[in-house]
């Protein structure tokens, strides 16, 4: 259909603007808990307070919306809030870098970035905004941690950490690269400091087994956490340290390979490890050595393995044999008890160890295959039970077959000699009385005979480690706990909280203004009335972020949450990158379980559905420097040439003209200068249109290119969908449909209109496929243009027609759609509150259907036929088709087969 010719040009700016007026006016997305309609919490993670949107926040808060909206128009009262993540490191590096104060520059973050959010009409009840670096919000977070204190949750205690000697610092192990500071450059050293804990561990077991009764959560998401937790059967037992009365305690999971130790390794921090060096300058020059570097297991891992002998042996708690003990650098003090026993010939560091020292490496499990091989070849042999034991000590077999058994066990010897450890599961050899078992039957009666004579118990063991959670940081929520030379540390009484950061402070970011303000620092022991001091660390972030969830649902409440969270939790639909699987996702169901176990939530998991969206990604651009470096160009500078299947075949920077090269796809970052503004994006093509591009351009779950073609190309679609609908209503009426008198052509797009309901309805809410949702939609369009058909009934299929897009594209471009729908004849209501249509299961039905006929499998021809024709029919319809009757000339039909509704199978035969 032409365009009407006074139809107005669509105009985003405009139109949203007032489309949000309209919203903001009525308070359209508050919500309350006195709602009739099911609740629907719907949650994406709450944003850093960098300065300014980028587009991954964008698709996050997208998907998080288009969820919203189309609960609510399905009947559910629906809440989606929104807040900031305040605290943490890059608002110090910014106050560095700006000469300002961390707060300053973070609470005018927020003052930008809830602009541009509002910009993009996102349907958030505004009224639950908090930032979590306000007192009345970590005010809660300081009486619950007393309150774990109290409960024996929290704990004080020495740990090993990486300490940047420049920023006097702790860091992250991911701020550790080669060794450095990620900012300031210096060596990272080892430290052990006190630091403040909570027994995650006392909930390591239910946290594993609460993945199993979350399916509405990744796979991925609950595997990494399941390895994250780690849990692992084993043994533990002692080495008694000979010529003395210590001990050294071990866990394994394999004490099927206990026959095969060589030496022990021991941390630095051990105190074998230090009583020893006391009487050896090179050890203690060693272990010194070992305090630079990080402590992740990720370094360790890659680092060489290195060591020192300590003097000291440890005694076989079997064999009885003298064990050297060594100070390994690949042995933290913080995992396990400090000492593993060390397997050269079934453990790869242990073997990279023994390798550089010339330790030894015994073999002591041999491969199911190499057991095989050498059964097979000894099978005549008689007098001995066991095969291997007669391959290797002699018997009546042939000679060669003896011979060429020892062989295969010599060369896999060998191997683990020269090439490697072999790690994996297989039978016991060289390991006298277990000779001969597998991993159960050794496990058994290893575990057997040290129970029996008190040397040694099973254990399970969790590679989960209590939750660190302090941080020697000013920009964080200070720990509520005060320090008195008579009392020890001591929590601050509930009465006085909040502990309140300071925030007008001047920070250089080498020390913290806390720890270097005494005023701040003194107070008064409650205890005993003392002189005392603070506690000067704050918490790591991650203690905001863990319970942010269940402060939306109270606000105002005088405790963390009220009844009021009892109503809204579990979250509904839980929205965020797969980034965040382990540390946040598993802290945030932690902290849940604190929460119920306070009596503050009734639930046992904090979200019952999670959707983790993929990275925005896009093309990057450079050039090289003199010193071979690379400046990294904009995306926006840069003009692409590209083939005819849209591939990169050359750039020019715009600014000059001359080549660029071109980097390849990757994640939008500062450092590779891919971002695309999204205010930009928005304000040359409209928010709606960069809303529908997020949405359609990839299934959430996976990378999304941004590709400025295709978000030019939303933009057509939302102009010929404006002009549409605008040229329909200024046609003179829009009668009502009256299905039993529509022609055949008036039934088809009515049927079309009703499948693509069918279809959109499904991938909002079941599939989470927004981009097919979408294609849908763009097929429907072309449909409804074609429809040329001025008669009352055919107007009328049209308005039911672009109704019902308006009413299907609102959770996904909803400013639009709300002009659309005023133009449709509806000037005071709210979308959301217009129930999201239903398939009429009259107009799916179909006169006729389209049944493709093949032969032996192969597609022939098709046939139309009634819906409920007969098979009789169908088979006599099939065998007629002119083009199939020609192809079954001269031959046999042996069988037809018809699938109802789908397709013919003739099986023929010459």
């Amino acid at each position: 259909m032409s365009a009407a010719p006074d139809a107005p040009a669509y105009d985003p700016r405009t139109l949203e603007a007032a489309a949000q007026r309209f919203w903001s006016d009525r308070r359209a997305f508050e919500v309350s808990e006195d709602d009739p309609r099911p609740k629907f919490f719907c949650l994406s993670m709450l944003p850093y307070p960098s300065g300014a949107l980028h587009m991954g926040h964008v698709r996050n808060y997208t998907i998080g919306d288009v969820i919203s909206r189309f609960q609510r128009m399905n009947g559910r009262n629906v809440l989606q809030p929104m807040a900031w993540d305040a605290f943490g490191l890059p608002a110090e590096n910014a106050a560095i870098k700006n000469r300002t104060a961390p707060a300053k520059w973070t609470y005018a973050n927020i003052d930008h970035m809830r602009d541009q959010l509002k910009t993009m009409g996102y349907a958030i009840d505004w009224s639950r905004e908090f930032a979590t670096c306000r007192p009345d919000y970590y005010v809660h977070e300081q009486r619950m941690f007393v309150r774990l204190l109290k409960k024996g949750l929290a704990y004080r205690k020495n740990s090993v950490v990486n300490w940047d000697p420049v920023d006097q610092t702790v860091l992250a192990n991911e701020q550790v690269i080669d060794g450095r500071g990620w900012r300031s450059g210096a060596v990272v050293e080892k430290r052990e400091i006190p630091q403040w804990f909570l027994r995650i561990t006392d909930y390591a077991q239910e946290l594993l087994d609460g993945l199993d009764k979350l399916p509405g959560w990744p796979d991925a998401v609950r595997t990494m956490q399941r390895n994250w937790i780690g849990r692992s059967e084993g043994l533990e037992f002692a080495f008694k340290v000979d010529g003395t009365n210590d001990e050294l305690h071990v866990f394994t999971t394999r004490p099927d390979t206990l026959m095969g130790v060589t030496f022990i390794s021991i941390a630095a921090e051990h105190p074998l490890a230090k009583h020893a060096a006391d009487r050896d300058p090179s050890l203690a020059a060693f272990i010194e050595e070992l305090r630079h570097g990080g402590v992740s297991e990720a370094e360790i891992e890659t680092q060489a393995k290195r060591g020192r002998d300590t003097g000291l042996r440890a005694l076989h708690p079997i064999t009885g044999e003298a064990l050297p003990i060594y100070v390994a650098n690949f042995v933290l003090m913080g995992y396990g008890t400090g000492a593993v026993m060390a397997v050269p010939g079934h453990d790869q560091r242990d073997w990279e160890m023994a390798r550089h020292y010339g330790l030894p490496i015994r073999m002591v499990i041999v491969s199911p295959e190499v057991r095989d091989a050498v059964a097979e070849m000894a099978h005549d042999i008689a007098v001995h039970d066991d095969p291997m034991d007669a391959a290797l000590h002699g018997g009546s077999a042939d000679v060669y077959e003896v011979r060429a058994a020892v062989e295969v066990v010599q060369d896999f010897e060998r191997k683990i000699q020269e090439e490697g450890a072999y790690t994996e599961r297989g039978l016991l050899v060289n390991s006298g009385e277990f000779d001969g078992m597998d991993y159960d039957e050794a496990f058994e009666a290893i575990a057997a005979r040290f129970q029996a004579e008190g040397h040694g118990t099973r254990r399970v063991n969790f590679r989960l480690r209590d939750w660190g959670v302090s941080r020697q940081r000013y920009w964080g929520c200070p720990i509520p706990v005060i320090y008195c030379a008579k009392c020890d540390a001591v929590p601050v009484p509930e009465d006085q909280l909040p502990v309140v950061l300071p925030e007008d402070v001047a920070f250089s970011g080498v020390q913290s203004p806390i720890k270097a303000d005494p005023e701040w620092r003194k107070t008064t022991c409650p205890q005993c009335g003392g002189p005392a001091e603070r506690e000067t660390d704050t918490f790591d972030t991650f203690m905001e972020s863990s319970w942010y969830y269940a402060r939306y649902t109270s606000p105002g409440a005088a405790d963390m949450v009220d009844a009021r969270a009892n109503y809204w939790t579990p979250v509904d639909q839980y929205i965020g990158g797969i980034e965040h699987a382990i540390l946040h996702l598993l802290y945030f169901r932690f902290y849940h379980k604190l929460l119920r176990d306070a009596g503050l939530v009734h639930s046992d998991e904090p979200a019952t559905n999670l959707l983790c969206q993929g990275m925005v990604i896009a093309e990057t651009y450079f050039r090289d420097n003199a010193d071979g470096s690379k400046e990294w160009i904009n995306p926006a500078d840069v003009d692409a040439e590209r083939d005819e299947r849209g591939r990169i075949t050359g750039a020019h920077l715009k600014a000059d003209g001359k080549p660029v090269h071109i980097g390849g796809v990757e994640k939008m970052s500062k450092s590779k200068n891919n971002g695309v503004d999204p205010q930009a994006m928005v304000d040359r093509f409209g928010a709606d249109t960069v809303r529908l591009f997020s949405m359609f351009a990839a299934p959430p779950e996976q990378s999304l290119e941004w590709n400025e073609a295709g978000v030019e190309g939303m933009a057509r679609f939302l102009r010929r969908f404006w002009r549409e609908v605008l040229t329909h209503v200024a046609q003179p009426d829009h009668p009502e449909v009256a299905p039993a008198t529509l022609d055949a052509a008036q039934k088809t797009l009515r049927r079309q209109v009703h499948e693509t309901i069918q279809k959109v309805g499904d991938d909002y809410g079941r599939r989470h496929s927004f981009n097919t949702a979408i294609a849908a939609l763009m097929e429907l369009l072309n449909h409804v243009a074609k429809f040329d058909d001025m008669s009352d009934q055919g107007r009328a299929v049209r308005h039911e027609a672009l109704q019902a897009m308006v009413l299907l594209l609102n959770p996904v471009t909803p400013h639009v759609c709300h002009a659309l729908w005023q133009a449709l004849g509806h000037p005071e209501a709210l979308l959301e509150d217009i129930s999201f249509p239903k398939a009429d299961p009259d107009a799916l039905k179909r006169d006729a259907l389209t049944l493709a006929v093949q032969v032996n499998g192969k597609l022939r021809g098709t046939i139309e036929v009634a819906p409920d024709a007969p098979k009789d029919l169908v088979e006599a319809a099939a065998l007629a088709e002119p083009a199939v009757a020609r192809f079954l000339e001269g031959q046999f039909v042996r069988k037809v087969i018809v699938v109802p509704g789908k397709v013919v199978n003739i099986v023929a035969s010459a």
